[in-house]
């Protein structure tokens, strides 16, 4: 299993990934870190576990968003949408439970 080091509120973190997905990883990683700076320029730096807990509620808003708006097109039958969606939330749910054990043991 890869291991892939990214960097989110200018700290490093070395997240393990599956074969070929490390790409994929750092740019999620970067979108997760443009998140927590701009919370820090509206709340300031509240600690990393705050942050990253509230970057990933705007995260999960802004799937929850996509997917009233393709419920809204028709282009995709809710069913399948609501399954999407479970499944990123899931794993994104898991990759924050990582990183949370990670500054556990920091």
């Amino acid at each position: 299993m890869p291991l892939v080091n990214v960097m989110v509120n200018a700290r490093a973190y070395t997240i393990a990934c599956d074969e070929g997905e490390e790409e994929h990883l750092k740019h999620l990683a970067g979108y997760v870190d443009e998140k927590v700076r701009e919370l820090m320029e509206s709340v300031g730096q509240v600690g990393d576990a705050r942050l990253l807990l509230m970057a990933g509620l705007l995260l999960a808003d802004e799937v929850f968003d996509a997917r009233a708006q393709l419920q809204a097109t028709g282009k995709t039958p809710p069913s399948q949408v609501e399954e999407l969606v479970v499944d990123h939330l899931e794993s994104a749910a898991k990759r924050l439970e990582d990183i949370a054990a990670r500054f556990a043991h920091a």
